[in-house]
């Protein structure tokens, strides 16, 4: 499995929460990596993407000043500090990895060769 995410669980509002995402194999390689998250009933969406080249990042307007991504590169890993949490933040996470020739920070799912597995994130009210 390229990718596998954990961190996920139950917190109140205005909780904070860790997601990591441990990449490995072809994932390694990746240029771009993102997260993505889907509400029940609702559409996978955007949430952030990092570039390692640059360290440059791109997050969705409803998450942003709130969560943070960032890459260990010696570890290989992808992570998603989420601070004030809301009840409009449960979903499922899913990290993402781009493939060779994805070089921008893209908030299309669509463009995203390899996918975790997901992890659970529920803010209770």
């Amino acid at each position: 499995v390229p990718l596998q995410a954990c961190g996920g669980g139950l917190v109140r509002a205005g909780g904070s929460l860790r997601l990591s995402c441990a990449a490995s194999g072809r994932t390694s390689s990746s240029y771009v990596m993102g997260w993505f998250r889907q509400a029940p009933g609702k559409e996978r969406e955007f949430v952030a993407a990092i570039r390692w080249t640059d360290w440059s990042t791109l997050y969705a307007d409803s998450v942003k000043g709130r969560f943070t991504i960032s890459r260990d590169n010696a570890k290989n890993t992808v992570s998603l500090q989420m601070n004030s949490l809301k009840p409009e933040d449960t979903a499922v996470y899913y990290c993402a990895g781009g493939g060779r020739y994805l070089s921008v920070l893209s908030t299309h799912d669509y463009e995203y060769d390899y996918w975790g597995q997901g992890t659970l994130v529920t803010v209770s009210s």
